[in-house]
């Protein structure tokens, strides 16, 4: 062990095994050994998975017994895991955020899996860099802020809705803003829902009058969000309503604004009459079909799965076997054929509508995209040519009617409420949540979240889930009435240095920063709240007046010194 230490500051290191994730491609024992030599480093352990019970009580247990005064833990991710170190920490007297995590797993042995040797080096440096950063950390506090106990949907489809009555039920406010004249979005143009046939007007009738007599609910019609500023519990927005604009004090947001049908303009002869989408298809099938139809065609994939749109609706399939049953069940000896590229079924009920419409007669035939089904018109009524693969010939289909499964697409107006909410959207246009696994109903922004067809195409059910989980989520802050926002923030170090030159304001993506007058003149201003402690103020700054709480100069050029020594 090195003797030039300093006596305040002894840091534990706890270099995770991680079953074999890390132990099976990197050399554990000579990583324990280095570590022991680093400066300032007094205690060095290795464990199996150090985020078990086990795991955890060592930390604990080093901190009291051993007097560690650092903790750094070797091993993932610390999105993962970084919280849980940290709480484990507090438990055990050391402050929080006297910690620091190195992921060696992602950044080492997953990427050099071939590479023992190179991938121990690397993590290495990585230990090396971390304890140098770690002797110069400092405790932080967190930061309270109160919240607002009323909620803004926006959105009144199947998700939108739900996501209010949940959070009304347990005893909130909730502001409904829908643009168009009804709730219910897409659900006032279904016919029937899948695979248990339930009425959709009926369905949407009730969850529309549960609103409309909730006491705590102000549904908004033919209304839009025009304003939004503010953070997490302390929103300010205006709502553009029919009479006059209202604004509204709002303490978390939830993003359910829905998707739209893709209108296919120019394929497969589209007019609207012979040929229709299977959304056109709901309402011809809820007036009651013409019985002199016979034969219908259903093309699968029309408009997605192509260079413009690459994924797949994952609903289009399910509509399209529901909406054959049903032609079936008002024209028993109709002859439906549905050709598809591959049938997305997924589910037990959904498989189980999919046999028995095999079971009814429905007749399915694959195609190759490179060879698409092609559509003409004939005397009164139309035909498909189609080549099967399977019989190796191209058939032709008489068709009364052709119906076309398109894709859901984003709202139009998508990218103007992510400028309006400073929240993200995919190369779909859909909007993008925080993580797809950790935060799948959260974006980044703190407050905002998000559930239904804004996120990506989803069937009832999903979207009924989603909606009850995203009220869950802001259920969080708005049960507590306050927040606690992580203190790895802006914060102005040399407020001398500052000239208000307001570029780190225009560059803010969290609209966490404001120029104040003060008695020094023009400052700026750090909304703690807001900040995410993303950094780029603080890489902007030519004159070093910002810093990042954690993530200092002092301890990034310490990093920096620490790689570029000789191991």
């Amino acid at each position: 062990m090195p003797e030039n230490r300093d006596n305040d500051v002894r840091i534990g290191v706890f270099i995770c095994h991680c079953g074999s994730n890390i132990a099976g491609y990197l050399e554990m024992e000579t990583l324990a050994e280095y570590t022991e030599t680093l400066p300032n480093v007094t205690f060095v352990q290795r464990n199996l998975y150090t985020c078990s019970e086990g795991g955890i009580n060592e930390i604990k247990k080093a901190i009291k017994e051993q007097n560690v005064t650092r903790v750094v833990v070797a091993s993932c991710t610390p999105r993962t895991h970084g919280p849980l170190f940290m709480s484990s920490c507090g438990e055990a007297g050391l402050h929080p955020y006297l910690f620091e995590m190195v992921n060696i797993r992602d950044q080492c042995s997953w990427v050099h899996m071939q590479l023992k040797e190179d991938g121990t080096t690397k993590a290495k440096d990585l230990i090396r860099m971390g304890v140098a950063k770690a002797a110069l950390l400092e405790p932080q506090e967190p930061i309270m802020s109160d919240v607002q106990l009323r909620a803004l949907v926006i959105g009144g489809g199947i998700a939108g809705m739900t996501a209010t009555l949940a959070l009304a039920n347990r005893g909130y406010e909730v502001v409904l803003v829908e643009k168009q004249e009804a709730l219910g979005g897409m659900l006032n143009r279904l016919n029937k829902l899948g695979p248990v046939m339930t009425d959709a007007s009926g369905f949407i009738e009730g969850i529309t009058e549960k609103i409309t007599q909730h006491p705590k609910i102000t549904a908004f019609t033919n209304s839009q969000v025009t304003e939004v500023q503010g953070f997490i519990g302390k929103y300010k927005v205006d709502i553009e309503t029919e009479s006059k604009t209202r604004n509204i004090d709002i303490g978390v947001i939830i993003v359910a604004t829905g998707g739209r049908v893709f209108v296919p303009d120019g394929l497969y002869g589209y007019d609207g009459k012979k040929v229709v989408t299977q959304l056109e298809m709901e309402q011809l099938l809820k007036k009651g079909l013409d019985s002199n139809i016979k034969n219908v065609v259903m093309i699968q994939c029309a408009g997605s799965r192509n260079e413009e749109r690459p994924y797949c609706s994952r609903i289009c399939c399910q509509t399209a076997v529901k909406n054959a049953m049903l032609i079936k069940e008002q024209i028993p000896d109709a002859r439906v054929s549905i050709l598809y590229r591959d049938m997305q079924m997924y589910g037990v009920e959904n498989e189980e509508m999919f046999r028995d419409s095999k079971a009814k007669g429905i007749r399915y035939m694959n195609y190759d995209p490179e060879k698409p089904p092609e559509v003409k018109p004939v005397a009164k009524s139309v035909q498909v040519s189609v080549y099967h693969s399977l019989l190796g010939q191209e058939l032709t289909l008489p068709a009364d009617l052709v119906v076309l499964s398109t894709p859901v697409v984003a709202q139009e107006d998508a990218v103007a409420t992510s400028h309006l909410l400073r929240i993200p959207v995919d190369e779909n246009g859909f909007f993008l949540e925080g993580h797809v696994k950790l935060k799948p109903l959260d974006f980044a922004t703190d407050g905002v979240y998000l559930c239904g067809s804004a996120r990506f195409p989803a069937n009832i059910r999903e979207a009924v889930a989603q909606g009850l989980g995203a009220a869950s989520r802001a259920s969080i802050p708005l049960s507590k009435g306050s927040v606690v926002v992580e203190p790895i923030i802006s914060v102005l170090t040399n407020e001398e240095a500052c000239r208000g030159c307001g570029l780190c304001v225009a560059l803010c993506p969290y609209s966490a920063l404001e120029i104040q007058n003060t008695e020094k003149g023009r400052k700026v201003h750090v909304i703690d709240v807001a900040c995410k402690g993303c950094g780029v103020c603080a890489a902007t700054c030519y004159q070093h007046a910002l810093s990042i709480n954690s993530f200092t100069d002092q301890q990034l050029e310490a990093q920096i010194d620490a790689f570029l020594e000789v191991s």
